[in-house]
């Protein structure tokens, strides 16, 4: 999940302090020289204990976590942390399905962003830190809140086990588009999990790394009554699935053989972004027209806000989610300035206004 140079300057990065928590000395090293050079107070902590003593002696606004550390794991120590004194964390975990699954695992914790572990070596010490200097700053304005980790049981993927949606017959009703950025993980749970298995199809744009929207959508999978999947190029929409776009490539919607498909591009960035949320809404305005239900979510910048005007002004309906309820009001707020969002809703009754608009 990234965000864009348009709001990076909103907060001064002098003021803000960030504590890096990694038991590798060569990370922490990095990522130090990185931040710094950036302008932010940086902090590290080799392990969980020393970043507990580190917090409670100086509170950082930001905090990079790795999750795989010795002693106390990332995980259980983010999710004390988030029960007692919650900080806005960043995520920095490996690539590999284990590393991958407790990513995800870590955003329904409360960690408010995903940063691969790759993406923070050498590049960024030679001079692509920009990226990660602008994810910190957007995760010091996000909003955390207390006791963030799920009191519900969490479902074990290889026990979830649904019909899958194989069906032809072309789909002729509404189609729901979900744009999101920061902190939109748990916000499009919430929202999957309140729409019925005979929901209309659903089509997702969530910015997060490439590697890690297959394991976001088997976790998703797990939650809902709706088969979740990632998208695979030449998909077709169907009632009851819901199909998340594969990080770092482009996601539009085509009309094929009286059939709506998706169609999965390597093409350029678009308001930032690889997937964009514009362009997923502005493909279905042109494809759907006054069939598409257009939802954006929490999120850092300004991505889908124009997509979602395109839509309205064919008729679609369309929603944004209010301030109150966003982990980041910059997506939303950007769409609700500009007359795009016909109705805004709080979090908590975006499911039924989908439902009511379907």
């Amino acid at each position: 999940m990234t965000t864009t140079a348009r709001v990076s300057a909103s907060i001064p990065s002098p003021s803000i302090r960030v504590l890096i928590v990694d038991d590798s000395a060569v990370a922490r090293e990095v990522l130090s020289t990185v931040l710094k050079r950036e302008g932010f107070d940086v902090a590290t902590a080799p392990s969980a204990m020393i970043a507990e003593q580190r917090i409670a002696s100086r509170r950082p606004d930001v905090m990079l976590l790795d999750l795989q550390m010795p002693g106390k794991t990332g995980l259980e120590f983010l999710e004390e942390t988030m029960k007692h004194q919650p900080v806005p964390v960043i995520v920095c975990s490996g690539i590999a399905q284990p590393g991958a699954a407790a990513a995800i695992r870590a955003l329904e914790l409360g960690a408010v962003d995903v940063l691969a572990k790759p993406d923070l070596g050498i590049k960024a010490l030679l001079g692509g830190g920009g990226r990660l200097a602008t994810v910190v700053r957007a995760a010091a304005g996000a909003k955390t809140s207390r006791a963030a980790a799920r009191t519900s049981p969490i479902p074990q993927l290889d026990r979830v086990h649904k019909p899958l949606v194989t069906s032809v017959t072309p789909h002729s009703g509404r189609v729901v588009l979900i744009g999101a950025s920061t902190g939109g993980t748990e916000a499009i749970r919430s929202v999957l999990a309140g729409l019925p298995a005979n929901s209309p199809p659903v089509v997702i744009v969530q910015h997060m790394p490439a590697e890690y929207t297959g394991a976001f959508a088997r976790r998703l999978n797990a939650y809902t009554s709706i088969e979740v999947r990632e998208a695979v190029d030449g998909d077709a929409l169907q009632t009851g699935l819901a199909l998340v776009a594969p990080g770092g490539r482009q996601l539009e919607l085509v009309s094929s053989g009286g059939q709506v498909k998706v169609r999965i591009s390597d093409g350029p960035t678009v308001s930032g972004h690889r997937p964009s949320v514009d362009v997923l809404f502005r493909s279905a305005a042109g494809v759907l027209g006054d069939r598409a239900v257009g939802v954006l979510l929490t999120g850092m910048g300004a991505d889908g806000a124009d997509g979602l005007l395109k839509l309205r002004t064919q008729g679609a309906r369309t929603i944004a989610q209010d301030e109150s309820s966003c982990v980041v009001f910059g997506m939303p707020k950007e769409a609700i300035e500009l007359g795009a969002a016909e109705r805004v809703l709080g979090l908590d009754q975006i499911a039924a206004g989908i439902v009511q608009a379907a």
